[in-house]
């Protein structure tokens, strides 16, 4: 018997006409753009896979939740809705509204001393760094052997989010005193969107327990994709199978000292932050910095609308059916891909399929930026917009990295007919993919190159689409 179909667990009652463009127009636009998608205008895109960042479609009762929004400057009843839902989820006291997920990390970094000391993360991401960076700490990777770069045909790890716990603990003794935060990313957007286990979470924790109280790290979860961390953890965690996704929730949130979230991702909403902390007197200090920088405490750079339609989303996002047909539209997506000869990173993650362009084209070396070629390739050909995750993102500190290319998925937008496009694209890509060009960077700014480099392949692009 035939396996029955992925059906997406919702009804379209709105709709967004695409604009299809052309081969030749595709080309032009993308020279205009001097090759990087970011500058690509939005209209001009048919399939738009570049982040699942505030890119997802609203419910029916996250609307209705915005008409209820209190927009009162002080004490907005939205905000304790708002505050109520991310305790309940949580339990952290201390909570705070910012406008998005880098705002809570900026601030994070203002009142948690860094200069001249330590981050130790599993995967720090790009704004993460960059703010890390900014306040004179030094970010440092911990990741698991074998999953930066990996062989191919290696076997794939069920939780490759996870920290090296062995590396963590000499990381500790070798800056003992000068570690200011440790951040575990769930998932772990840097290497893969792979999922962080319970266990290792614990482990991490203990660990930082068992530094001396005066110089113990703040432990921080970056939780912007907890809850497909979780499902991950229910399905696939031998010891939590089956347990129910908001206990897992929860249990993460335990571990730690705080957290910071993007709302755009997790809690389906298309702006927002969150930065949650134990620490009363860290609290006091997230307060008045973020008076200063976004808002009052209870609207943080945020409408009343805005906080309403988060603590809905917080509530939906935990429902079994849609995070199943999530991780089913993804690795739907990503067997397609590795049918047609591309090698993916497996586990799918649910938030996107990374493609190793490194593996991909053996004749691109890491220079040749390989990840941003395949990324223009996609354009290109179909119109689809994805992003490169390695050299070009990274710089420095991606040396050595696997070159990713990311195609995010947006939460509730795109149906299995869009996915089927892709993958078709992806295909005719595959038989010329020898033929890609080298990239070259003519101007980059000093941090966070990839969201405004300029660039031009070293050849032209074959013909494609």
């Amino acid at each position: 018997m035939n396996r029955r179909p992925i059906i997406e667990p919702f009804r379209i009652k709105v709709v967004e006409p695409i604009r299809v463009t052309r081969a030749a127009e595709r080309r032009a636009i993308l020279e205009r753009a001097r090759y990087n998608l970011f500058g690509v205008h939005g209209d001009d895109v048919i399939i738009d896979l570049l982040t699942d960042s505030g890119t997802g479609a609203m419910s029916a009762e996250q609307w209705a939740a915005m008409m209820r929004g209190d927009e009162s400057y002080a004490g907005a009843r939205s905000f304790y809705r708002f505050e109520a839902a991310v305790a309940g989820l949580t339990g952290m006291p201390h909570i705070y509204p910012t406008h998005q997920g880098r705002a809570a990390e900026r601030i994070l970094c203002d009142v948690v001393p860094l200069a001249r000391r330590v981050v130790l993360s599993n995967g720090l991401f790009d704004t993460t760094r960059a703010n890390v960076e900014a306040a004179g700490a030094i970010g440092v990777d911990l990741p698991l052997a074998g999953t930066v770069s990996r062989s191919p045909g290696a076997e794939p790890l069920p939780f490759g989010g996870d920290m090296d716990v062995e590396r963590l603990d000499a990381a500790l003794a070798r800056h003992a005193g000068q570690v200011a935060i440790v951040v575990m990313t769930v998932t772990n957007n840097t290497l893969g969107g792979q999922a962080v286990s319970l266990a290792n979470l614990r482990a991490v924790a203990e660990r930082v327990r068992a530094v001396p109280v005066r110089e113990r790290p703040l432990l921080v979860l970056d939780a912007c994709r907890f809850a497909e961390n979780a499902y991950r953890i229910s399905a696939d965690e031998a010891a939590e199978r089956g347990r129910p996704l908001r206990e897992i929730a929860r249990a993460m949130f335990d571990l730690v000292d705080a957290f910071t979230m993007s709302a755009k991702k997790d809690a389906i909403v298309n702006t927002g932050g969150i930065l949650g902390v134990r620490d009363h007197a860290l609290a006091e200090k997230i307060r008045v910095d973020l008076i200063r920088t976004e808002g009052f405490t209870t609207y943080g750079g945020l409408a009343g609308r805005d906080l309403e339609a988060i603590a809905q989303g917080l509530e939906e996002v935990l429902d079994p059916s849609y995070l199943e047909y999530r991780f089913a539209a993804s690795r739907y997506l990503a067997s397609a891909l590795a049918a047609a000869g591309w090698p993916v990173i497996e586990p799918a993650a649910a938030h996107a399929v990374y493609v190793d362009a490194g593996l991909a084209l053996p004749h691109l070396r890491e220079e040749d930026l390989p990840g941003q070629s395949l990324a223009c390739a996609l354009y290109l050909a179909g119109g689809v917009r994805t992003c490169e995750i390695g050299a070009l993102m990274f710089g420095a500190a991606g040396r050595g990295r696997r070159q990713l290319v990311r195609l995010a998925l947006p939460r509730r937008v795109y149906t299995q007919s869009h996915v089927d496009y892709v993958a078709t694209v992806g295909a005719e890509i595959a038989l010329v993919r020898d033929r890609l060009p080298a990239m070259r960077i003519l101007e980059q700014p000093p941090s966070l190159r990839h969201f405004t480099a300029a660039m031009a392949p070293a050849s032209p692009f074959p013909d494609l689409g």
